[in-house]
This record gives structure tokens, sequence and C-alpha cells, in this order.
């Protein structure tokens, strides 16, 4: 179950990011791909736009799980996946979040399995308003 974890965790980062964007300022005027961006300008990075992109993710929408497969790590674009940030400045607490969210993964995996009930509807694109997800858990003897 752990192999599969590794790659399912993320795959789901990238789908669904759980911060919009993050922000930052241009230390020195710079031109990239004929667009200048002056010195001091602040610069926002869309996870949700970068994370789909289909230049960089074949696809996009599709939940693959072996994109982050040991095989396909490498194939994967610097600075393409970024769910919590790059950099210096990036978050925190990465890994711990990443730590509790595999653990919380097994231990409810561990004595529960789950369906999504028929209420619930799933939708492939950013969450614009409060969604109810409705899961029927069942205990595992």
């Amino acid at each position: 179950m752990l192999p599969s974890m590794i790659v399912m965790v993320p795959t789901v980062c990238r789908l669904y990011p759980s911060i919009a964007r993050t922000d930052r300022v241009a230390k020195e005027t710079i031109t990239v791909k004929g667009i200048t961006i002056p010195k001091n300008m602040m610069v926002s990075v869309p996870f949700f736009a970068l994370h789909r992109d289909p230049e960089l993710w074949p696809e996009p929408e599709e939940f693959q799980p072996e994109r982050f497969s040991k095989e396909n790590r490498d194939k994967i674009q610097p600075y393409s996946y970024m769910p919590f940030g790059t950099g210096p400045r990036n978050c925190v607490g990465m890994k711990f979040a990443q730590a509790m969210v595999k653990v919380a993964l097994v231990a409810v995996l561990q004595h529960y399995s789950f369906q999504v009930c028929e209420e619930t509807e799933v939708s492939r694109c950013f969450p614009l308003k409060k969604m109810c997800i409705c899961l029927k858990f069942t205990y595992c003897t």
C-alpha cells in the first residue's frame, strides 16, 4: 500500500492544490518569453493552472499516479509541480503535512472501507463553492 500512497498523494496535490497561488516580488527587471517583468513587480504563480497545463502535464485532468513513480519522476519538468511552493520560502510545514496525510490515510484505510455516496457531486475543477462530499465508511472487522 505504501508505494501506491507515495504516488497518489502528490497526484491529489497536483489536481487539487491546497492553496491557489504563491506571490513573489521580482528582485530585478527580467524578460521571459518576450514579457518584461520590472523590478519590484508582484508576480503570482497560480498552482491550479500550473498543475493542469497541458504543455507540462499530458492529459492534465486525468488522475495518473504513475506520473510520480520512481521511473517517471525525472520526466517532471522543474518548477512544474509546486503544491507547497519552492525555494527558501516554501511552506515551512511541508514535510509535516506530507507525513500527517500518510499517517491519517494509513489509519483510516487499516480500519475502514469507503464508497462515494450518490449525493456527492465529483468536480474535476477547483471547487469555487463549498461542496458536500458524502462518503459511506464501513468498519472492517
